[in-house]
């Protein structure tokens, strides 16, 4: 693949962007450190989830199964392994674990796939529930020396290496595979695209970010149990905020993690009985009024000023 000066100007306005994030743990802590790593933690799987749901069109609710592997990875391995040494194990299961269930699923479509990515999460978690109750243990306590401003860093870094592994996608022949998979399967099929195996290798990329990403926010925890490393919460928050910045473009899923996360955090606050509820409501809103996102609304604009222009 040949860089255009456009691709390395992309690029390096990147590295600087990532190197002014980097810098938050040096301005503040506390608060606005805490919702710099939650808005950190969504990007990579928001970023991460519209990968693979971008282009194919098939909406996975699987993202809280690959992350509660990465979390209880950490949990289970920090007494016998480093700790970084876990953080590409977790990466490895979560792949793993998506390609199976990609070989086993994405044959089906609609919301069949949808059922079986939101059971996924609620299979691995009644298994590791049914295996503690077993052993008379009800939760795992991570304890690490591995502060706030470390998590915010290595989350930083994996979303940075998201995105990229996104642009290279973008601009490889199974991205472009993807988007003729993505604008019709059967013509795909027939152009001589083994679909199958394209979707079952990008489902991977989502899948090993997510359990990076949950091993990576273990020790923020503390204490580890199922039920809070695989909410289903989580998978629908992480859809809803995708959808909201949009998936036609790279940077598009960033545009709604940012200020869902701040709304989000401050209703959360103020309601906590109803945020499921509110996440309907989000979802709803989202559908009917930005069905492309913040990315589609910006290109709208865009397109009329031109007209208008023209």
């Amino acid at each position: 693949m040949r860089l255009t000066n456009r691709d390395w100007n992309a690029l390096g306005l990147s590295a600087l962007l990532i190197a002014v994030v980097c810098c938050l743990p040096f301005l503040t802590q506390g608060y606005w450190l805490s919702i710099g790593v939650t808005i950190a933690m969504y990007a990579v799987l928001a970023t991460s989830w519209a990968l693979f749901s971008g282009p194919t069109h098939y909406i996975s609710l699987a993202t809280a199964a690959f992350f509660g592997v990465g979390t209880y990875t950490v949990g289970y391995g920090i007494e016998v392994l480093p700790y970084w040494t876990l953080l590409p194990i977790a990466g490895v299961l979560g792949a793993v674990l998506a390609a199976l269930a990609g070989l086993a699923t994405l044959r089906l479509s609609g919301v069949y796939f949808v059922i079986f990515t939101l059971g996924l999460a609620e299979f691995i978690r009644q298994i590791i529930t049914w295996v503690q109750n077993l052993t008379g243990q009800r939760g795992i306590y991570v304890l690490t020396s591995i502060t706030e401003s470390h998590i915010y860093w290595q989350l930083v870094g994996l979303a940075a290496l998201v995105f990229l592994t996104g642009w290279l996608i973008g601009r490889s022949r199974l991205g472009f595979a993807l988007r003729i998979i993505g604008d019709d399967e059967e013509v795909a099929r027939h152009s001589g695209i083994h679909t199958a195996r394209a979707k079952v290798l990008l489902f991977m990329v989502p899948g090993a970010a997510a359990a990076i990403a949950g091993a990576i926010l273990a020790p923020r925890y503390v204490y580890i149990e199922p039920m809070l490393a695989f909410t289903p919460m989580l998978s629908f928050q992480v859809v809803i905020m995708a959808l909201l910045g949009g998936t036609g473009r790279l940077w598009g899923p960033l545009v709604g993690v940012i200020p869902f996360t701040i709304i989000w955090e401050a209703i959360s606050a103020s309601f906590p009985n109803q945020t499921t509820l509110l996440l309907g409501v989000s979802f709803l809103v989202i559908v009917y009024l930005l069905p492309r996102g913040f990315v589609g609304l910006i290109e709208d604009t865009r397109h009329r000023g031109r007209e208008a222009q023209a």
